[in-house]
């Protein structure tokens, strides 16, 4: 069986996202000015290699949930920057939220490749031992926050089913979320490097599920 690969546009495409993140996390080491906007870059870049590959993949709706999870994925990046008004972790939960119900819809019901594996099952071990370890440091988010760890898991278990990039991209998503938790809720528990370690594994994970997606629905287009 032939292997297919992305074309070469496409995988040009993914060449601003993948300087611009690189930036990104070295500027969020370096706690420079111009992390903040470097971040709302990140989702309008990996947009592109999906709107480059618009024409080759099928059904079109593939590409609407992509963009959609994309969407709202920057909306929750930029989520203190775009609402100021409002408060913030709420907000970027709600966001983040709607982009993985997005993934787990485009996972579910157009990348699966094979039934969920056995080995998923410590995504609900991870779910469980999060709301153990953070849920009393949660407060009044203590629901929210266990609906989207839900998500979450959800997310890298339907992951699982999909092409290999697929996969790693919800772990690196998943192990990117878990950084962020104990930072946002336990922030003595983590060391200052840990903050470009929550962005290095999101970008990742972000790039790798779409590059992933793109190259399945190719596969199933040609």
């Amino acid at each position: 069986m032939q292997r297919r690969t992305l074309p070469p546009a496409i995988v040009w495409a993914f060449v601003p996202y993948a300087v611009v993140s690189a930036l990104h996390v070295v500027l969020l080491a370096m706690d420079h000015d111009l992390a903040a906007p470097t971040k709302l870059l990140l989702m309008p870049l990996l947009a592109v290699p999906v709107l480059v590959a618009a024409r080759r993949i099928h059904p079109p709706v593939t590409v609407a949930l992509l963009l959609v999870a994309l969407l709202f994925s920057w909306l929750g990046d930029g989520a203190g920057a775009l609402f100021p008004a409002a408060p913030e972790l709420p907000l970027m939960l709600g966001f983040f939220g709607l982009a993985h119900i997005a993934y787990i819809v485009l996972f579910a019901r157009h990348l699966a490749r094979r039934r969920l594996p056995w080995w998923t099952a410590i995504y609900a071990l991870w779910w469980l031992a999060m709301i153990l370890l953070l849920g009393p440091h949660t407060g009044p988010l203590l629901i929210g926050v266990a609906l989207y760890g839900l998500l979450l898991a959800g997310t890298a278990a339907f992951a699982a089913r999909c092409h290999p990039l697929v996969v790693t991209g919800g772990a690196f998503f998943l192990a990117s979320d878990t950084i962020l938790a104990f930072r946002l809720f336990l922030p003595d528990a983590l060391p200052a490097w840990s903050s470009p370690a929550v962005m290095l594994t999101y970008t990742l994970g972000q790039g790798l599920i779409v590059a992933g997606a793109l190259v399945s629905l190719q596969r199933r287009a040609a």
